[in-house]
């Protein structure tokens, strides 16, 4: 693919899943905001228990495939849709037998996990298991040509469906139920549109030869996923163990609306990343500075909204989730400061791995976080919810140090610059940060004062960032760039033709 062509599929993948994340991170957080007012804790605890369970069968279901349809490439259009029908049905049958197997076991499942009277909900809220696993493939397909446009429309019926079933459910007393529901009816409309839109329709054709190539990538990519499921969810169940679902609910309903908002910017350009450098993974120059650009840019946006949700937790617990979860401010808070880092410094690292054909990387940096993760996790656990949540928080640093240490010594990857990369958002944020403090330190502590303290750091944070001399550069090219594609919009065209 030449250069030119895959910047602007970039630019358009980017605008549509841009488009995306943004109507998710408007509606969902909204719904959210609705459901935190009806349901207790309690309600999503269980659903926290129950989204652990779905996302370990995923993995088997998925076992790689996307990535590797994403990541390779094929001949012709022909062998590509070979590789395609022998992933959707190895998922499919994957995902029934995992089906019938939680079936057969949901009661001693549900105590596994420290909910032993949540059995048959397990086994009802598994039976979208075999729904991700159709979709999945198409997903897959539609992410390695670029066609965000198509992923909009069916994120957008994903995300109003809970307007119109989960809370009219929640509001006549269904409680986790309703959430249940929900969950299922967005899987199932993701089936149905992506399959029914697809160019890629399921064939009876099976090969496994084919399978075997497959797995040669893909079983790394599932040992990847495992670990990255323990790394997410190891807490989650040490939390189920030793306290309540009031617990789980808590903590896991504040993580994941932290990590809600930041993924309005990662959500959108993460996918569309891992496309872009797989197609430049020989191009070592053109690889790089496509990453460094992405980088940079999140850098921007991430930094500051870490550091803001971090000084102004309270009003942003109040806001998205409602008095009753004031206990929750604290884990908003530390989450979004450790998340800001980690996205920037971390989570990327884990593209490169893959988008260079090495997975292998990305499974032994979870390993080695894992091994520090799991015993801070079962140690701290002992001492209180509070120390748990702290000590789980900034061990995240330790798997930053992993993926820097690969990535400087496998990859050969320049490092050093990376920081040098994103060094003006993150002074221009800290900056921000400290003035905030002040801020809020020095005058009153209510609503208004807090609305109006963070406009002035928003000020801030843009003055300081302009200062340095890259980012006006980065900023004239691109307004530069849009006033040259409007003067040579067709309209332009014609009238300077005409002698207009």
């Amino acid at each position: 693919m030449e250069k030119n062509e895959l910047k602007g599929k970039m630019i358009n993948a980017t605008r549509w899943s841009a488009f995306s994340q943004i109507a998710a991170k408007v509606i969902t957080p909204i719904t959210n905001m609705i459901l935190a007012r009806i349901l207790s804790p309690d309600a999503f605890g269980v659903i926290a228990i129950v989204t652990m369970i779905v996302s370990f069968t995923d993995m088997f279901t998925d076992a790689g495939f996307q990535k590797y349809l994403v990541q390779r490439e094929f001949k012709n259009k022909k062998e590509k849709f070979m590789y395609t029908n022998v992933a959707f049905w190895t998922n499919l049958g994957l995902s029934i037998i995992l089906l019938g197997i939680i079936a057969l076991f949901d009661d001693n499942i549900a105590e596994l996990v420290g909910s032993p009277e949540m059995g048959f909900v397990i086994t009802i809220s598994c039976t979208q298991i075999p729904l991700t696993a159709f979709s999945s493939i198409q997903m897959a397909l539609y992410r390695r040509d670029f066609d965000y446009r198509t992923l909009f429309f069916v994120r957008i019926v994903s995300i109003f469906l809970p307007l119109v079933i989960t809370i009219p459910l929640a509001l006549v007393g269904l409680g986790y139920w309703s959430l249940v529901i929900g969950m299922i009816s967005g899987r199932l409309a993701d089936a149905l549109i992506l399959t029914i839109k697809s160019t890629w329709k399921p064939q009876l054709f099976y090969s496994f030869n084919i399978l075997r190539n497959m797995l040669s990538f893909s079983i790394w990519s599932l040992l990847e996923a495992i670990s990255i499921w323990l790394t997410v969810w190891i807490d989650t169940l040490i939390i189920g163990s030793f306290l309540s679902e009031y617990y789980v609910g808590l903590y896991k309903t504040s993580t994941t609306m932290v990590n809600s908002l930041l993924a309005l910017i990662t959500g959108a350009t993460t996918p569309i990343l891992f496309t872009a450098l797989s197609r430049l993974q020989h191009n070592n120059k053109e690889f790089n500075s496509t990453f460094f650009k992405m980088q940079r840019f999140i850098a921007i946006l991430v930094f500051p909204m870490g550091i803001g949700i971090f000084l102004y937790s309270d009003l942003a617990t109040q806001v998205l989730l409602g008095s009753k979860w004031g206990e929750a401010s604290e884990i908003v808070g530390i989450w979004a400061l450790s998340s800001s880092i980690t996205i920037i410094f971390g989570h990327y690292c884990s593209e490169v791995y893959r988008a260079k054909g090495r997975p292998k990387l990305s499974f032994l940096a979870q390993l080695l976080h894992l091994v520090v993760l799991v015993p801070t996790c079962l140690i701290s656990g002992k001492y209180g919810f509070i120390i748990l949540i702290y000590a789980r928080t900034w061990i995240r640093l330790q798997g930053i140090l992993v993926h820097l240490l690969l990535m400087k010594f496998i990859v050969k990857f320049p490092v050093k610059e990376m920081f040098k990369n994103v060094s003006p958002a993150l002074i221009a944020s800290c900056s921000m940060g400290i003035i905030g403090y002040f801020l809020k330190r020095s005058f009153n502590t209510g609503i208004a004062w807090s609305i109006i303290s963070i406009f002035i750091c928003i000020i801030v944070y843009f003055t300081i960032l302009l200062l340095f001399r890259g980012i006006r550069v980065d900023l004239i090219k691109i307004i530069g760039k849009r006033f040259k594609q409007k003067s040579e919009s067709p309209d332009s065209r014609f009238n300077s033709i005409n002698g207009k």
